[in-house]
């Protein structure tokens, strides 16, 4: 008798888990917006708000390859803004992001997501630096590109693309400016999500909120 409680009360557990995961509010949109036009069944139109991807961008990753924004898209994507160099919350900021890889491939989603870390100060991360530091860092570089470029494409993109900070400064530590936030895209190339890369809490947030955009990739 007591077998039988105990396996009535764990399947009611599990049916209470699985409801609240469902009542989990989706994730917003971030980002710029444009008014589109969507016909209905009648043949009437109605305008509606769409958000828009980050921007189109074109950079060199860590063995010296172009890389373009639809290169990452149709996967979740993780983005963080570093440099090497950094000697304030950089080496934070992505053992962070290195240990939300790890745990993505420990839970099997390896396939299913992305990272991607690009230099604010390129002018000393080349692509041989940008590799030598994923190396020492431990990165698997299957699923995490590294990626430089010039500080007129990448200082736009971060603040206009990302609306995130990035600029060069004599008073901040190693000469740049830079966010800790970490931006979660859908396999659009949405923003979904911001979140405190220094942060353990946060970090784990991205990866339940990540996991969700997975899910729901997989059953629409």
């Amino acid at each position: 008798m007591k077998n039988v409680i105990a396996i009535v009360i764990n399947l009611a557990l599990v049916i209470l888990l699985e409801a609240c995961e469902s009542k989990r509010n989706p994730l917003p949109y971030y980002g710029e917006t444009e008014i589109v036009s969507v016909q209905q069944a009648d043949g009437s139109h109605n305008e509606q708000l769409r958000y828009m991807p980050v921007p189109k961008f074109l950079l060199t990753n860590q063995d010296s390859l172009p890389i373009k924004r639809s290169d990452f898209e149709g996967k979740v994507t993780i983005v963080d803004f570093f440099f090497t160099e950094c000697p304030s919350i950089c080496p934070m900021l992505t053992s962070q992001m290195a240990r939300l890889q790890k745990e993505f491939d420990n839970a099997g989603l390896r396939e299913k997501i992305q990272f991607v870390s690009i230099s604010v100060k390129p002018s000393s991360d080349s692509p041989k630096t940008l590799r030598a530091y994923a190396e020492r860092l431990g990165a698997d570089l299957r699923n995490w590109t590294f990626l430089t470029g010039r500080e007129e494409d990448i200082y736009p993109l971060a603040e206009k693309g990302f609306f995130l900070t990035a600029f060069p400064s004599d008073s901040a530590q190693g000469g740049v400016f830079h966010t800790d936030q970490v931006t979660l895209l859908d396999s659009e190339m949405k923003i979904r999500g911001y979140y405190e890369g220094t942060s353990t809490k946060a970090m784990d947030s991205l990866f339940i909120d990540a996991k969700d955009l997975i899910t729901s990739l997989n059953h629409p």
